[in-house]
């Protein structure tokens, strides 16, 4: 009797489970209010809430295991223009959430002055998908150790940062745009803004930025090709494409490090004509790259090509520096570029202003890993990557 007691008891709490993960639907059209239905689901239990219309609320997911927030054809999250309150807030703000995917939303943050999209307080396993996000003083804020893929993502003309990493987090970014179409006015825009955080990405283009990637201390910024989510079909360059004259640096890391492996960075039109530091990649204040076999293209800077200062270090295999109206490799302040080899891969570094600069302090190392005869004006060239060793 115990026992049947104990089977019917399980089979109740299994029916129980089943029936409260049932789909919600939820008609902003109609008035309804998509926080009020989340309110009334259990937020430790797997849940769909399909969306119709606009919502303009600011909606919290807080807690939640197992969510999907599926937008129905042509929903979307709208940001009302009061009501934010003096605390952090968001369109969207997930905190404290595991595995919770977003997909298929327009954002509209033009009315509002608080970031689209806030993923914070340690989430993890947040995915963004399919997502079209415009207006408001920010896009995507992901911090305090949170975790969050994002792919099929397009986010223009949002203030200051298409992407902000902060406090540890971890992004992946796949299959994305971001740019503005506001010509630069009266903004400084960035594509992605990482402070002690680390973000992977692969197929994704940057657009008519100030600066398409921003990295401070400790931060880190990898290029790879990785398939845990989608397959890497069609191009898998990471492009930061500034043909409308705008930039300042293609990507900026003071103190962080940026490593180029098998997803290719290609940089056009960086930097501006008065050149100064600015450049297709600035490194500075301790900061490192790495460009494997010929993933680092730049062309046709306005500016430097790449700028490593203030006890700065570049190692390039293979890359492709040309066209530039200022200097292509430029090392200073106790700084140093070394060109390396890979699979008989010379780099080729021509046809800027000076392609090899360097003050007294620096020094470029592996010249003879260059194809052709660069121009130079720096004292401190080797053309091996070493002095000769015991």
């Amino acid at each position: 009797m115990k026992r049947s007691a104990l089977a019917v008891s399980i089979l109740f709490f299994a029916l129980t489970y089943v029936a409260a993960a049932q789909q919600v639907t939820v008609d902003c059209s109609k008035g309804q209010s998509l926080n009020q239905a989340l309110a009334k689901l259990n937020p430790q239990i797997p849940n769909t809430v399909s969306v119709n219309g606009t919502c303009t609320e600011f909606v919290r997911v807080s807690g939640f295991h197992n969510l999907v927030l599926k937008a129905l054809p042509g929903a979307t999250l709208a940001q009302p223009s009061t009501g934010g309150g003096s605390l952090f807030n968001a369109t969207l703000y997930i905190e404290a959430s595991q595995s919770v995917v977003v997909e298929g939303f327009a954002f509209d943050g033009s009315a509002g002055t608080f970031s689209n999209i806030g993923i914070g307080h340690g989430s993890s396993d947040i995915r963004l998908r399919s997502l079209d996000i415009q207006g408001g003083s920010g896009s995507i804020s992901v911090f305090e150790n949170s975790q969050a893929s994002i792919a099929y993502v397009h986010v223009h003309d949002t203030g200051y940062a298409s992407l902000q990493i902060y406090d540890s987090s971890d992004v992946h970014v796949e299959h994305c745009l971001f740019d503005d179409t506001t010509n630069g006015q009266n903004q400084w825009h960035v594509g992605i803004a990482l402070g002690a955080a680390h973000v992977t990405m692969y197929g994704t283009t940057i657009r008519n930025m100030q600066q398409g990637i921003s990295g401070g201390a400790d931060s880190i910024v990898d290029l790879v090709v990785f398939n845990t989510y989608y397959a890497a079909t069609g191009s898998t360059d990471v492009v930061i494409d500034n043909s409308g004259g705008f930039n300042f640096d293609g990507v900026a890391v003071t103190g962080g490090s940026l490593n180029i492996y098998n997803a290719k960075l290609v940089i056009t039109k960086s930097g501006q004509s008065w050149g100064g530091t600015t450049a297709g990649v600035l490194l500075d204040e301790g900061a490192s790259m790495v460009a494997d076999s010929g993933y680092l293209s730049i062309t046709s800077s306005q500016g430097q090509g790449v700028v490593a200062m203030n006890n700065s270090h570049a190692t390039l295999f293979g890359a492709t520096i040309t066209s530039g109206i200022h200097g292509g490799l430029v090392a200073i302040n106790n700084s140093s570029i070394d060109l390396s080899i890979s699979n008989s891969l010379l780099s080729t570094i021509g046809g800027n202003s000076v392609d090899l600069f360097c003050d007294p302090d620096s020094k470029i190392t592996g010249t003879a890993n260059i194809s052709g005869t660069p121009t130079a004006q720096c004292s401190n060239l080797l053309s091996t990557e070493t002095v000769a060793l015991p």
